[in-house]
């Protein structure tokens, strides 16, 4: 709460911007792809913001998170707490804003697809705790890594804008496979993840079994990861700060 707070202290729109944000970028930008590729703006425009919402709070817990440890180190010097909750701080208020935002997707959606509207969209709330499942390790594993290597938060945001290119966040998967690109969409966890929450919003169908089998595996990797690197690096964190 302390986090949402300054966040949009003294803003007038305050939460609500999490909404006005990604809707006025999604209308920039479909206006334009939706002329490129050919495609309605109506139903072009919830595919650009499903991707946008869902990938800024991937990388944006990423990045964001491996600062964790630096800007908690007052508390870190002066108590014991398991470091790992200074990652889930992070990702859990970028929860509540793509919770916030979501419901601007889940409204047009509704305006504008009605007939999508079924038993499958629970299935589409699966989508909150599997990505913050991924972005709590994939955060704590960075955090550890930064705190050492002070430069990773901004090369992370070149590696984030490689794989925002390479993953069909805002280009349809149809397009990476017309290109002979499918291996970028079959074998990009990123894809399966998204395709949790439009699969039921966009296409009225369930998730495939392979789209949540990737996209908890991705879970087991990155949790097995974060857990080896905070045993071998936790006690020498405070050094580094």
């Amino acid at each position: 709460m302390s986090d949402l707070r300054s966040r949009w202290r003294r803003s007038f729109f305050g939460l609500f911007w999490s909404i006005l944000q990604p809707l006025g970028l999604t209308l920039l930008l479909s206006l334009v792809f939706s002329r490129i590729f050919g495609m309605r703006i109506t139903e072009y425009a919830p595919y650009i913001l499903s991707g946008m919402i869902m990938w800024e709070y991937v990388a944006g817990s990423v990045i964001g998170g491996s600062l964790a440890f630096v800007q908690a180190d007052a508390y870190i010097k002066q108590t014991r707490h398991p470091l790992a909750i200074y990652t889930l701080r992070n990702a859990l208020t970028g929860l509540i804003i793509l919770v916030t935002a979501s419901l601007a997707l889940i409204l047009w959606v509704l305006l504008v697809m009605p007939q999508n509207f079924g038993w499958c969209w629970f299935a589409a709330l699966t989508a909150f705790p599997i990505l913050g499942l991924v972005a709590w390790p994939g955060a704590t594993i960075t955090a550890y890594i930064a705190v050492r290597f002070r430069d990773l938060p901004h090369a992370l945001g070149l590696i984030m804008q490689a794989m925002w290119f390479v993953s069909p966040i805002y280009f349809e998967a149809a397009t990476f496979r017309n290109g002979d690109l499918h291996v970028l969409v079959d074998y990009n966890p990123i894809y399966h993840l998204l395709q949790i929450a439009r699969a039921p919003l966009l296409h009225g169908e369930w998730p495939t079994l392979a789209n949540y089998a990737w996209s908890l595996g991705t879970i087991v990797i990155l949790g097995v990861i974060a857990v080896l690197v905070g045993r071998a690096s936790e006690k020498r964190v405070i050094f580094y700060l």
